[in-house]
C-alpha cells in the first residue's frame, strides 16, 4: 500500500546537518486529510480509499461534491485523491477518519507528485534542448528544428520532438528524504526539489522503490 497525503508546496530553503553541511530542502504543508469514501471489491471491483484536503464553504462547492462529503459527515473538501489499498487494510480505515502528518517519520523516503510549472508554447531549443542552426549572419536556421519528415516513410513519425506546449504536466519525483517534520504546523521538509510553483498542490506518499522502516 502506498499511503500518502495531499498538501501544498510552500517554497524552498536550506537547513544545516549535524556535520555542518547545508542541504537544500522543499517545505511542504501536508494534511490533515479526511477519508471521504472507502471502495470495496464487492461494490466497486477493487479496494481503495478516497481522501480529501482543504475544507471550503458549502456555497463555494458544487451540490454533488457537498452531498458526497456529507455522507462521511464532512464539510466540502476542495481536492480529492484515491489511494489503492490491499484487502487486509480495509479494516484500518473508516469514512470521516482524519489522517495527518504522523504517518511519516524523519529519515524515511517519500515520492512527491505534483504539476510542473506551465511554460506555454515553446520551440525545440527550449523544449527539447536542440542545439539550433548556425548563429552567423544570413543563416535563417537559428532556432529551427530542421527536417521533420523526409526519407522512408515519408511522413512525420508519432512522438517526433517538435515545438509545442511545455510544462503544466503531472510529474513525480521519487526517493526524497524527509529531513525535518514540524507536527504542530503540518510541515515536512524534504531534501531536493519538488515539481510545481509555490502553493501548488502535491501528493506525498511512501516511496515505492525504497523499503519503508516500520
Amino acid at each position: 500500500m502506498s499511503m500518502g497525503l495531499l498538501g501544498k508546496k510552500l517554497g524552498m530553503t536550506q537547513i544545516m546537518e549535524e556535520n555542518g553541511n547545508m542541504i537544500p530542502v522543499t517545505v511542504l504543508e501536508i494534511g490533515p486529510c479526511f477519508i471521504t469514501q472507502i471502495k470495496t471489491k464487492d461494490v466497486d471491483g477493487y479496494y481503495s480509499i478516497q481522501i480529501g484536503y482543504q475544507e471550503i464553504p458549502e456555497k463555494k462547492s458544487k451540490k454533488p461534491a457537498v452531498g458526497h462529503c456529507k455522507k462521511a459527515n464532512l464539510l466540502p473538501l476542495k481536492y480529492l485523491r484515491e489511494i489503492r489499498i490491499n484487502e487486509g487494510d480495509v479494516s484500518n480505515f473508516s469514512t470521516g477518519q482524519r489522517i495527518d502528518i504522523s504517518i511519516f517519520k524523519e529519515g524515511e523516503y517519500v515520492d512527491v507528485c505534483g504539476k510542473s510549472i506551465g511554460k506555454g508554447f515553446q520551440g525545440v531549443v527550449k523544449r527539447h534542448n536542440f542545439k539550433g542552426g548556425p548563429a552567423s549572419r544570413g543563416s535563417m536556421q537559428h532556432r529551427k528544428p530542421g527536417s521533420i519528415g523526409g526519407g522512408t516513410p515519408q511522413r512525420v513519425l508519432k512522438g517526433k520532438k517538435m515545438a509545442g506546449h511545455m510544462g503544466n504536466a503531472n510529474v513525480s519525483v521519487q526517493n526524497l528524504k524527509i529531513c525535518k517534520i514540524i507536527p504542530d504546523k503540518n510541515i515536512v521538509m524534504v531534501k531536493g526539489a519538488v515539481p510545481g510553483g509555490e502553493n501548488g498542490i502535491v501528493f506525498v506518499r511512501y516511496a515505492i522503490k525504497k523499503q519503508r522502516t516500520k
